[in-house]
């Protein structure tokens, strides 16, 4: 093959290739685009959540006009990943994961809506021992907590454990992680563990479900309120779209059936907007527990 016919396939063989980049990239932005991807922490059995997120995401469907695809996560941590890494565009965050996903990402993620109840949220610990009525009670004993990154379920209960002067890694005979609000029942229903330390939102909805008897397993302690759960997307999203996804939250309204329906899924009484600066207090806490580097 002499030079110039040498270069002239070059040059045909490298338009063919760049044509066939830029029309699997093309592909690739067609299949991608007009899908916003949802997730949430796994603080429930995945059936769970995906049945409480139907409903809501018919309803963002509707409100954006894009296909809202809901992709289950394995644990806390891959919910934050999933967002700095692009893979998902809004996850329903507790307040220590929105703020170790506000960390990892330099302030690249933006809180859109809490639920009014999020405002106030609060912690629970249950025994089945007559012997357990305050947090000084549990020295000694053993103790599960939710998901290591649960603001509800570890954060906040080992906050308020300092706060009373009892050091789980120190003063507990053991300390389990169970990974999930429910579990963390089914652990001390079991009497696999003599407490544990759940968000009172699950607590209450399997008491309400008939899933727990509260005169066998009982509250023994409810923390003072605090910032919880939020829906957050990455800074960068369109502004337009970070819009209408935050004026069809705020939209929610229990006097019609659609937004009671969705409104009783995710138990709140109403959606309000939301800011960085009010999970302040969530990051210190954080932080003097050891939680975040």
């Amino acid at each position: 093959m002499t030079l110039s016919l040498r270069r002239r396939f070059l040059h045909t063989l490298f338009a063919a290739s760049a044509g066939a980049l830029l029309f699997t990239g093309a592909a690739f932005a067609q299949s991608s685009s007009g899908v916003l991807r949802v997730s949430a922490i796994p603080d429930e059995a995945p059936t769970e959540l995906q049945r409480k997120f139907k409903p809501l995401g018919d309803y963002l469907a509707k409100a954006t006009g894009l296909k809202v695809e809901f992709t289950p996560v394995t644990d806390y941590a891959a919910s934050v990943e999933g967002l700095i890494q692009r893979k998902i565009d809004m996850v329903w965050f507790g307040g220590f994961t929105f703020v170790q996903a506000n960390v990892r990402s330099k302030g690249q993620v933006t809180p859109l809506v809490q639920r009014a109840e999020d405002e106030k949220f609060r912690s629970v610990f249950i025994t089945t021992q007559p012997g357990i009525t305050k947090l000084e009670d549990l020295r000694g004993k053993t103790l599960s907590f939710g998901s290591e990154s649960s603001t509800s379920g570890h954060l906040m209960p080992r906050s308020f454990l300092l706060g009373a002067r009892i050091n789980p890694d120190t003063d507990l005979k053991r300390v389990a992680f169970s990974g999930a609000h429910d579990a963390t029942v089914a652990a001390v229903a079991g009497g696999k563990v003599d407490a544990g330390a759940l968000n009172i939102s699950v607590w209450e909805k399997l008491v309400e479900a008939k899933k727990v008897d509260p005169k066998v397993v009982r509250v023994f302690y409810t923390t003072p309120g605090y910032y919880d759960y939020n829906w957050t997307v990455r800074s960068d999203m369109d502004p337009a779209l970070k819009k209408k996804i935050t004026d069809a939250f705020l939209a929610l309204d229990a006097s019609t059936p659609q937004g009671r329906e969705i409104l009783e899924l995710q138990r709140a009484t109403k959606f309000v907007p939301t800011k960085t600066a009010n999970y302040a207090a969530i990051e210190a806490a954080a932080r003097n527990a050891g939680l975040l580097k």
